[in-house]
């Protein structure tokens, strides 16, 4: 099987998974105290986990500070519902659907334009009583990198927050200014199971989930050392290999692209993230593509919004019609990425395709 979806997730790098396995241990280890207890072992695992958030904290600005969650969805809604319940959330038409049926459920959702690149439009007005910008650095279904510093300051002007999420950018890209940031453990070589909340200082939110009070007050529950281990050095990790993990994926986009060629790009092909190619080809049976090409795991479209039947809200939103949409895949390539393995699987989807 050839693995071309790391934008569904990525593979738990294996100086993450080492992490891990210290704090999962059975009852002859000391690695499994509640690190919320005050003896001896729940201290040991109470320090692994600020370890962690130490680790994690260095993918933001300085001058805020981490809080774990069981996602980068809880994240967003803790940011969104946490920020307030009065006035606007504004959001590009192309967010993930954590953000939009989050602020549709509250009834203040603005929907932001974009264009047929899939850059959210600068000059479109916000509402006067906007109170919360979202923004994704990177879009997990097209790849565009939107102006986060230039939405910052828009939301600035507004007197309003800014969102980022920062779930596709985190460890790939320079960090954002932004008041809230979402990240995903899984989508950097992490596990799942985990995302955070990094909330600059002076930022004031009611908690989501209430109870015992871990978590800053903001999310009661108790932590799994493990996971928060895993993510940690996942973050570590993805900064050291920051410069080189982006020289792969590059050479790996250039390469695709070029096995490619006879395919359009949705959004745009400047403004993205190369280790996301989504590409159409018209008249493209995208299911019997899939069917076809079992050893090959790549996607229609989001795999949040897989199995629903209805084309994406992100390529209709940027022109395409529903025709375009379902004639469309997505590729995720990465860190463990083998130049060979990507020529092979490129081989089999465009042969497949040309006989459909």
């Amino acid at each position: 099987m050839t693995y071309l979806d790391y934008q569904a997730t990525t593979p738990l790098a294996p100086e993450a998974r080492a992490a891990m396995l210290e704090w999962l241990g059975g009852p002859d280890s000391a690695g499994f105290g509640n690190p919320h207890s005050a003896h001896r072992m729940g201290r040991a695992a109470a320090a692994a986990i600020e370890l962690a958030r130490e680790r994690v904290a260095m993918l933001c600005p300085s001058g805020g500070r981490v809080v774990f969650t069981g996602s980068a969805t809880e994240a967003i809604n803790l940011a969104i519902r946490g920020s307030g319940t009065g006035g606007t959330v504004a959001a590009s038409a192309i967010e993930h659907a954590a953000v939009l049926d989050t602020a549709q459920a509250l009834g203040t959702l603005h929907s932001i334009p974009v264009s047929n690149e899939g850059l959210a439009d600068l000059t479109s007005p916000l509402p006067s009583d906007t109170r919360l910008v979202c923004m994704m650095q990177v879009n997990n279904e097209i790849g565009v990198v939107q102006d986060s510093a230039a939405w910052q300051a828009r939301a600035r002007e507004a007197g309003a927050l800014f969102l980022s999420d920062a779930v596709q950018a985190a460890g790939k890209l320079a960090v954002v200014d932004a008041d809230l940031i979402a990240l995903s453990a899984h989508k950097l070589h992490g596990p799942k199971g985990i995302g955070a909340l990094w909330v600059r200082d002076g930022v004031q939110l009611d908690p989501q989930i209430t109870g015992g009070g871990q978590e800053q007050g903001l999310r009661s529950g108790t932590l799994s050392p493990a996971l928060c281990a895993g993510f940690g050095v996942a973050a570590q990790l993805a900064l050291e290999r920051q410069a080189e993990d982006t020289a792969h994926v590059a050479a790996l986009s250039a390469r695709a692209r070029s096995l490619f060629a006879g395919w359009t790009i949705n959004g745009s092909a400047t403004h993205r993230w190369p280790g996301n190619l989504n590409l159409r080809l018209d008249g493209l049976d995208v299911a019997r593509l899939m069917s076809e090409c079992r050893h090959v795991a790549f996607s229609a479209g989001s795999a949040c919004a897989s199995g629903s039947g209805r084309p994406s809200h992100v390529l209709r939103a940027i022109g395409l019609t529903d025709a375009q949409a379902k004639s469309s895949i997505r590729l995720g390539f990465g860190r463990y990425t083998t130049m060979e393995s990507l020529e092979a699987a490129a081989k089999t989807l465009i042969n497949a395709a040309l006989q459909q």
